[in-house]
């Protein structure tokens, strides 16, 4: 009978800090971010509730379209397996290193730097997905729009109405076709 092991993750929490991506010389993306969780549990000795919080750094491969939406403070869920391995600082000595290497990231909150907009890619949107051109941070549309009102945002604004009530700038270029449903 063969032996068999797992070797899975799943992780739900929030990032302690932008993601970094880097490139190795043929050109793979390695992206690398915290990633923190927490638990509550009952001091038996106080009866009090506390709450402890584990750091864990994630090392993902080849997402460099989707790291761009990994800023601090943004809640995702990571599948992926435990690695541990070894290296020689640059005083030559020897360090260990426990990381998850990720296989799917799902973002699920806006969080952090995108003020809770959900300004990113939402549930169900995992690394294999591919996004356009990357987004500004500072856009006040949303990321993700019908192609048809990418076209027209690509194109010149026109003028600001004066008269009438305020509106937001997709009322009136929203059509039947652009609703998923």
């Amino acid at each position: 009978m063969a032996s068999r092991s797992v070797n899975k993750v799943i992780l739900l929490g929030h990032l302690g800090k932008d993601a970094e991506t880097k490139f190795t010389p043929s050109g793979v993306s390695v992206t690398k971010m915290t990633l923190a969780t927490s638990y509550r549990f009952k001091d038996q000795q106080t009866g009090d509730w506390k709450e402890s919080t584990d750091w864990h750094n994630i090392v993902a491969w080849r997402i460099e379209n989707l790291s761009q939406y990994l800023l601090k403070g943004k809640q995702v869920y990571i599948e992926g397996r435990i690695q541990n391995r070894s290296y020689e600082d640059k005083d030559g000595v020897k360090k260990y290193i426990t990381e998850i290497v990720a296989d799917e990231i799902i973002l699920l909150s806006g969080g952090g730097a995108g003020g809770g907009r959900g300004d990113g890619p939402g549930v169900g949107d995992d690394m294999d997905s591919g996004f356009g051109g990357p987004p500004s941070r500072s856009a006040s549309g949303p990321v993700s729009m019908p192609r048809s009102a990418q076209q027209r945002a690509a194109a010149p604004a026109p003028a600001p109405r004066s008269s009438g009530p305020a509106s937001t700038p997709f009322d009136s270029e929203i059509t039947d076709d652009d609703v998923p449903f």
